[in-house]
């Protein structure tokens, strides 16, 4: 490995409040004036040593010596209450927010700085630079966040209001206590808030959450933005990235790109290939003035997952869309064995009454919802139900916001639903003939808690429910209700001889879902029914490309 890259000089700035902002000033060899990059987290830049690599998922300043040898200069701030700085820790409060604008006025005023700053980072870094760019400070000139959502109650930390395990225990106590005490260089720093309580003691979408969102203000952003979403991490920011390129106010382009999953997510942003591609033409143009055609790129760029394929489009989601209805059926389809084997028809349903129930928790149930094979290996679809179309005589391309209307009840007020939007490949009979599952690519997944099932008509969407999460409804036990579940977007190619399958269950998984599990409470014990007839059609609505249609 090559000797890590240090700062020229570590400073601390004084806020308004009095509180002192650490941040570590990194310089090109020459000196000069500089257009600056400032990224800030609660991730330390003392951890800056440590290697860019996706066992330090953290990492995710992007290449800062490379962009010194660009000619940038790059401020690496430690947000109030970690690292070296003072305060106390309150994730993305207004104090937080209020910091990023004095730290970029006070980056202004120096004498290696020429005021021209533009927001560099992922996930974190990239939270940070929505809200530097919904403040529109002075000298803030253009934002990029990569993978970074704009709304934790609905990304994270109770998407569909389903309480998740990410953000208090699995991200929290596992990446900023840690980074945070035990630091690759520097001195150790215990942050001592509890945010694991402070989010399950919000249980709704209350003051608490409303002052952590980005998308509350997106509209006023007037500055350039260039949101980089990532397909595979449908789990955390994705539906963040797309928003906030929705609603943000200034000029505004979109990528969606195709990293493998969350670990090359990291990857690709920690590579000086994907910066030199993508980033670089960006800044360049803003921050100094360049031609360097990122203005004549179209609006949206996306890859198309199943290919390696990039297209694009003036708007998302894209206007040459078609939406199709394929219903929910009781099956067989004898594809793949599930609780059900419940089926996927392109033909509404003619029967009076159909319906599917299932009791949980389930007895097969080993690892969350993931039950085990014939083969001893851990079997997604094996516990829980699955409705699954034929075979496809073509493909199909499915580009943008799907969702998903259950007609639905359950023995219990209150139940969740968790779906699963898959390409089931084709299988020999042989494997099919031993009670093997077929091989499959999850696509997208979809969430939504029954008492959380109000939306906001002014936000949502036929294709895109927007759920409010502010005053919870109970459900009556054993009435039929009608939820409209939001699946997340995508862009996919379903192959030719692969089935569509739809998986739904109330709980999910390590094996699924890695580190982004929802809690599985003692009170989820019931039965719910999922009607599927003449008169309750439920139904997946799919958005086709013309590429397919």
């Amino acid at each position: 490995m090559t000797d890590p890259l240090l700062p020229t000089k570590i400073v601390s700035i004084r806020m308004r409040d009095g509180v002192r902002i650490a941040a570590a000033i990194y310089l090109p060899r020459k000196s000069g004036r500089f257009p600056v990059l400032l990224a800030a987290s609660p991730y330390r830049f003392d951890n800056n040593v440590a290697p860019a690599m996706p066992v330090f998922l953290w990492r995710e300043t992007g290449p800062i010596e490379w962009y010194l040898e660009q000619g940038y200069a790059f401020v690496h701030m430690d947000v109030r209450g970690t690292g070296r700085s003072g305060g106390a820790f309150r994730y993305h409060d207004r104090k937080e927010q209020r910091d990023l604008c004095e730290v970029i006025e006070w980056i202004a005023r120096q004498k290696w700085s020429n005021g021209r700053i533009g927001g560099i980072g992922q996930s974190y870094y990239a939270r940070m630079q929505w809200f530097m760019a919904v403040q529109n400070p002075p000298h803030l000139v253009c934002v990029a966040p990569y993978d970074g959502n704009v709304d934790t109650y609905r990304s994270s930390a109770y998407a569909g209001g389903i309480p998740g395990d990410f953000p208090g225990m699995n991200w929290y106590n596992g990446n900023v206590r840690v980074v945070n005490q035990y630091p690759a260089s520097g001195p150790s720093r215990v942050v001592e808030w509890d945010y694991a309580r402070a989010v399950r003691e919000h249980t709704t979408y209350d003051a608490f959450w409303k002052e952590r969102a980005a998308a509350e203000h997106l509209e006023k952003i007037r500055v350039p933005v260039f949101s980089i979403g990532v397909w595979r991490k449908v789990d955390l920011h994705l539906n963040g990235n797309i928003v906030g390129f929705q609603r943000a106010g200034g000029p505004k382009k979109l990528l969606v790109f195709g990293s493998a999953n969350l670990y090359e997510a990291v990857q690709d942003f920690s590579s000086i290939a994907f910066h030199e591609k993508y980033l670089l033409p960006f800044y360049d143009c803003y921050l100094k003035g360049k031609n360097t055609g990122y203005e004549a790129e179209p609006t949206v760029r996306y890859f198309v997952g199943g290919t390696t394929e990039l297209r694009s489009a003036d708007a998302w989601p894209p206007g040459d869309i078609t939406y199709r209805r394929i219903y929910l059926d009781a099956g067989p389809t004898g594809s793949v064995t599930s609780l059900n084997d419940g089926a996927l028809s392109w033909q509404a349903l003619e029967e009076d009454r159909d319906a599917t129930t299932y009791d949980y928790p389930d007895p097969g149930w080993r690892m969350g919802v993931v039950g085990f094979g014939p083969d001893g290996r851990p079997d997604p679809a094996r516990r829980v139900l699955t409705f699954t179309s034929a075979p496809l005589d073509k493909p199909l391309e499915v580009t943008g916001p799907i969702n998903l209307t259950l007609y639905a009840s359950s023995t219990r007020n209150d139940t969740d639903f968790i779906v699963k939007l898959s390409e089931q490949y084709p299988q020999s009979q042989e494997e099919r003939a031993r009670g093997i599952n077929p091989r499959y690519q999850i696509v997208t997944k979809g969430w939504l808690r029954a008492s959380h099932r109000k939306t906001d008509p002014k936000r949502s969407t036929e294709y895109a429910p927007w759920y409010t999460h502010a005053d919870p409804e109970p459900i009556v036990p054993g009435k039929a209700y009608r939820f409209d579940i939001a699946v997340m977007p995508t862009a996919y190619r379903f192959g030719r001889g692969s089935r569509i399958r739809l998986e739904i269950a109330n709980g999910d998984s390590t094996v699924t879902e890695q580190v982004f599990t929802h809690i599985y409470s003692p009170n989820k014990i019931g039965r719910d029914t999922i009607y599927h007839d003449q008169s309750r059609p439920s139904q997946l609505l799919l958005p086709v490309g013309p590429a397919t249609r």
